[in-house]
């Protein structure tokens, strides 16, 4: 099984004074982890190739620590775009899956959209728009591998990465103005998961899908 590298990881191996990461050939680096190994100038080696030096990154496999897919219906269409502009500013690499106009449209095809990428590590985290963010999101929690969680202020953000590990966030353009979604946006994407006891719930999360796409 490829070993997963979280953010919680690096923090613990710089709480003990670590500067270099060793990992297998199979190992994949999640966003917010690469994000840390950089900003503490972290020294990766996957077996005896370096792969991030203080200065430079080499290479680094899946790198998609900047991509966020982001779709939404024609509710948040407007919203989607001030969010687009937003994500480039903080220097991410926003990736528009639609819609692309205000006409009125289906939000489960924006969903998905959004949720594939995701799930196949096109992107590094998603986000859906809708008028509460509730329909999107439970579309895109149809996919196994998807967590996808409707947020609506700053607490229920961290909690859903430090607790859940969410990958996709939803946010409703009729319940909240853009700063309140870009302070929740600022949150969701700075907070990393905690891992512990969280995970094995995670887990029992993942054992629940594999039960149902037996049938």
């Amino acid at each position: 099984m490829k070993r997963l590298i979280t953010e919680s990881d690096i923090l613990e191996l710089i709480k003990y004074g670590g500067t270099v990461l060793t990992i297998s050939d199979d190992s994949i680096i999640t966003p917010l982890a690469q994000d840390r190994i950089l900003h503490n100038k972290i020294l990766v080696e996957r077996g005896k190739e370096k792969i991030i030096t203080n200065d430079e990154i080499i290479s680094v496999p899946d790198s998609n620590n900047r991509i966020i897919a982001i779709g939404g219906d024609h509710t948040g269409f407007e919203i989607k775009s001030e969010v687009i502009k937003y994500l480039n500013e903080k220097g991410y690499d926003p990736v528009d899956c639609g819609t692309y106009s205000n006409e009125s449209c289906d939000y489960p095809d924006f969903a998905f959209a959004v949720a594939k990428k995701v799930v196949l590590n096109e992107a590094g985290a998603g986000m859906v728009l809708d008028a509460t963010g509730i329909p999107s999101v439970i579309t895109a929690n149809k996919i196994p591998g998807i967590r996808a969680v409707t947020c609506y202020n700053e607490f229920s953000a961290r909690s859903s990465r430090e607790h859940n590990d969410a990958n996709v966030l939803g946010l409703g353009c009729k319940t909240l103005g853009i700063e309140t979604i870009k302070s929740i946006l600022d949150v969701w994407l700075s907070t990393a998961f905690a891992g512990g006891r969280h995970q094995r719930r995670l887990d029992k999360i993942a054992e629940i899908e594999k039960i149902f796409l037996k049938f």
